[in-house]
């Protein structure tokens, strides 16, 4: 995925009410019930279907750490879909998302203002409306970039222009040199 998706992602998987199975022959099992056979699951990670079958029956414990990492994102991707789509649609309708981020920001403004890019660290709550475009173009398999530029246009709004309140004249926020991102809802 990509580090917006992905920190999407997180977010939303803080709601969980139980945990995802953890070993990998838990994993594999809830995978084969998931996907209705042990051939579905061997063509999505990559493996042999006798691959699968062994996880499954307990006879290979360790997975390698590529298969291992394939594994857990796959189950992460379906564990609790009902949860998840509900934690989504409260960010987007009332909750809103916490962006947390420490990066490279500048704007573009007329002549005279101070409009250097610099590493800032912001914690900005973005209001609903950020939360479900965000939300909906992960969901539609937006680029990283393409989030990226929508979490900008939210910064722009909410941070930089205080809703309207300053910096009017604003015409684009650069977010670039992203050395730390995190949502939270």
């Amino acid at each position: 995925m990509s580090l917006f998706g992905d920190g999407l992602e997180a977010a939303v998987q803080k709601a969980y009410t139980r945990p995802a199975p953890k070993s990998a022959g838990a994993q594999m099992r809830y995978l084969v019930k998931q996907l209705k056979g042990t051939k579905a699951v061997a063509q999505m990670l990559r493996v042999s279907q006798r691959t699968v079958e062994r996880y499954v029956k307990g006879q290979i414990k360790k997975p390698r750490p590529d298969l291992a990492a394939r594994l857990e994102r796959e189950v992460k991707k379906r564990w609790q879909p009902q949860i998840r789509a509900k934690a989504r649609q409260k960010a987007a309708t009332t909750g809103g998302i916490v962006i947390d981020t420490r990066a490279r920001m500048g704007y573009t403004a007329p002549i005279g203002s101070t409009d250097q890019d610099r590493i800032r660290h912001l914690t900005v709550a973005l209001p609903p409306q950020y939360a479900a475009r965000l939300f909906d173009a992960q969901e539609a398999g937006a680029t990283d970039q393409q989030l990226q530029e929508i979490a900008a246009e939210a910064l722009k709004e909410v941070y930089f222009q205080d809703g309207g309140r300053r910096a009017g004249s604003l015409e684009e926020v650069r977010f670039t040199d992203i050395e730390h991102l995190e949502f939270d809802l």
